[in-house]
């Protein structure tokens, strides 16, 4: 306790507009997409990244960033219902659609995200990996934000532990904890952009699938990562052992991100 830092108390609402409040945690997933959309444009404006491979026009991009925000809110709060309080919004099914309480599930939203790109592959007739790939390129900026509207929310606290930047975070009780949304921000933010940066950088978007298959493994191992720092949803506690639900919802993630990385691998960098 002696050396626990205070929890710099800030408010959830950056302002109000009248009657209606401005949230973090809104602005969060509203500057995750449009920053996405911006790095996006950028992507698919560079030809000499592709060599020649076909891509989305920036123009496109414009529509996939409305299919990916309806698939990531939709999906996101589906997922959550489903997977990590079930019982409750059987019991309350009003309340699914108050997702500006909090609720929401990263694989959810992963899988909404999905299933628009794959709608706006169909509809303008693009490669379905190519797509992914500058979507799965843009997602650690959204992750970033999310994590820190976490904290300044707060909720998805850490576990109890006395390193020296532990924080004791209002409504977690006396318990100085893990900043885990931190550490979440840093690791399936901040690296796993820079990563899959450097890797676009080098030429992995001229084998399609290549930046997918290395997000999904990024991602799936640093959420198991912070997954031992984080404390377990109250609703559902640890499955076994130490494992999550977070935990148990990567493992799909990292297999599916090897198998298409090791296709993407064995094929040969489209030619110009």
């Amino acid at each position: 306790m002696l050396f626990a830092i205070p929890y710099p108390i800030i408010d959830p609402v950056l302002i109000h507009i009248g009657p209606l409040p401005i949230r973090w945690y809104a602005l969060a997933y509203i500057g995750g997409l449009i920053l996405g959309w911006a790095y996006a444009r950028a992507l698919a404006a560079r030809d000499s990244l592709w060599n020649g491979a076909p891509h989305p026009t920036p123009q496109s991009l414009d529509d996939l960033l409305v299919y990916c925000a309806l698939g990531v809110v939709v999906g996101g709060r589906i997922g959550y219902v489903l997977f990590y309080n079930l019982p409750f919004y059987m019991a309350h099914p009003e309340e699914i659609p108050a997702v500006w309480k909090g609720g929401m599930s990263f694989h959810g939203g992963l899988a909404g995200a999905a299933i628009g790109i794959y709608l706006f592959a169909l509809r303008y007739r693009v490669p379905l990996l190519s797509v992914f790939d500058i979507g799965c390129a843009v997602v650690p900026i959204g992750l970033f934000l999310g994590r820190i509207a976490n904290f300044i929310k707060p909720e998805l606290w850490g576990r109890p532990t006395d390193v020296p930047w532990a924080i004791v975070f209002p409504e977690a009780g006396p318990l100085t904890r893990h900043p885990s949304q931190l550490y979440e921000a840093g690791l399936e933010g901040l690296v796993l952009f820079i990563l899959l940066a450097l890797a676009i950088r080098f030429g992995a978007l001229k084998r399609p699938g290549l930046v997918s298959g290395m997000f999904g493994i990024g991602y799936g191992m640093a959420r198991i990562i912070c997954e031992f720092f984080r404390e377990p949803d109250p609703q559902l506690g640890f499955l076994f052992g130490d494992a999550t639900m977070g935990m148990l919802l990567s493992l799909p993630l990292i297999a599916i991100g090897l198998v298409v990385l090791i296709v993407a691998l064995r094929r040969r960098p489209l030619p110009a």
